[in-house]
């Protein structure tokens, strides 16, 4: 379609969901219909699926790919499996690709979305430069870095939809090649492992870096590259599991658009578990599927001792610390580890949280698939310990902050800002309020 044409018609959608939001009524919450389902963890007793909701579900139009200034203007609900099979035809890619196909643009910005790009460019969010906003009074503003909604621009990252109506970005893209070779480096001990990655950040001489830390004496790190030609292309879309891969091979080629969604049937939390299952079924359930089965059988979730999935993100300096209390504490694995450059001290995040932190890189170690047993609360330790080192948690997960530890991470003067501009009467909840009381059944 033309970009006129695109254009047109995306001011025709902004419009219709401007007037909606106009014609709402104050007091009562509202979350937003997308066209795919929510990549937070399901949770039981979550409100948010009895509020009214705001259409959204027509926002899915890649609006302009520009090759020569390598960018892409899209609307929000635009998934990556879509946006990288549009920009491979111009032989480009965006630079921060996430692991699971359905999720969308707008909600790895909101969501806090990185992957193994993320130790050269920091997390999708790094990679945008405009955002095009609708806010619940049916205005609609631009926010870029340096303009008079620059808050607005900062503080949208990580905002799970709090701030108003994410409806188009702007975002940089990065030359692609047709296939991606990754070597799997092998080694026994957290120093030797920790070594490995600063050296590749150091020299920035891979394309893509993450690994698994299959247990505390087998951590393999993949180091990716861009490679025109492959003797073999493998997949892992059915009965191979990426993730075990890592631990059996020296190397791998995939298609580059294989590469990105190589964890789509789970990153360690593979489903079907069972081969044989996996044989039978696995070629129809992957990261959408089981994500909409959770959604409608919601019932069956636990609401005590919830299974444990979430990030956390660490200052690099931290990591042989945290595994050693984790190994202790935890006993779990294997954890998917993922290198994230520090672009910025991150406006969403407290003054305070920057104070004496002097690394440039995180890490982001993930944790797929715990069941707790016995009487702790893992989710609540894990809180505990982050604050003691540091480090920070995606909000994706169970959140059991008080409302004062929430605000002593997150930056609520920022926040605050920016919701005055776009939510000043609060129709999408407050970041807290969202996920940490709404999302756990509490009103």
């Amino acid at each position: 379609m033309p970009l006129d044409a695109c254009a047109e018609r995306h001011a025709d959608k902004v419009a219709r969901i401007a007037a909606e939001l106009r014609a709402r009524p104050h007091g009562k919450p509202v979350s937003l219909k997308k066209s795919t389902p929510s990549h937070q963890v399901p949770k039981a007793g979550d409100l948010r699926r009895k509020d009214d909701k705001i259409d959204v579900s027509d926002l899915t139009t890649i609006i302009h790919v520009d090759p020569v200034r390598q960018l892409c203007i899209a609307e929000a609900g635009v998934t990556f499996c879509d946006l990288v099979e549009a920009t491979l035809k111009h032989g480009l890619v965006p630079i921060v690709v996430p692991e699971l196909k359905t999720i969308t643009i707008g909600g790895a910005v909101s969501g806090c979305s990185i992957e193994s790009m993320s130790f050269r460019y920091g997390g999708f969010h790094d990679t945008c430069t405009e955002y095009e906003v609708i806010t619940a009074s049916g205005d609609v503003i631009t926010a870029t870095p340096d303009n008079e909604h620059a808050m607005v621009f900062q503080m949208i990252h990580g905002s799970f939809g709090t701030l108003g109506v994410l409806a188009k970005l702007t975002f940089r893209l990065v030359p692609a090649k047709r296939f991606v070779k990754v070597v799997y480096e092998k080694y026994a001990t957290i120093e030797d492992y920790q070594r490995a990655i600063f050296s590749h950040y150091q020299k920035q001489d891979i394309d893509f870096m993450d690994g698994i830390i299959h247990s505390p004496t087998e951590y393999v790190l993949s180091a990716g590259h861009f490679v025109d030609e492959a003797p073999y292309a493998s997949k892992y879309d059915w009965v191979k599991v990426y993730y075990q891969s890592t631990a059996k091979r020296k190397e791998d080629y995939l298609y580059t658009q294989d590469y990105f969604f190589r964890y789509d049937r789970g990153v360690t939390n593979v489903h079907p578990k069972n081969p044989v299952l996996r044989f039978l079924f696995g070629k129809f359930i992957d990261s959408t599927q089981v994500l909409t089965i959770a959604e409608k059988a919601s019932w069956l979730l636990k609401k005590e001792k919830p299974t444990i999935i979430l990030d956390v993100f660490l200052p690099f300096s931290k990591m042989p610390e945290f595994l050693r209390w984790y190994e202790a504490e935890f006993k779990y694995f294997p954890l998917w580890c993922v290198p994230y450059k520090r672009v910025r001290n991150y406006e969403w995040l407290h003054d305070d949280f920057w104070k004496g932190l002097g690394d440039e890189l995180f890490v982001d170690l993930a944790i797929y698939g715990m069941k707790q047993t016995g009487e702790k609360n893992y989710h609540k330790l894990m809180e505990e310990k982050l604050r003691e080192l540091g480090g920070v948690k995606t909000l994706i997960s169970h959140n059991y902050y008080t409302e004062q530890d929430f605000w002593a991470v997150w930056n609520k003067t920022n926040y605050s800002a920016a919701k005055a501009v776009t939510d000043p009467k609060n129709l999408f909840r407050d970041l807290y309020e969202k996920t940490c009381k709404a999302a756990m059944g509490m009103s």
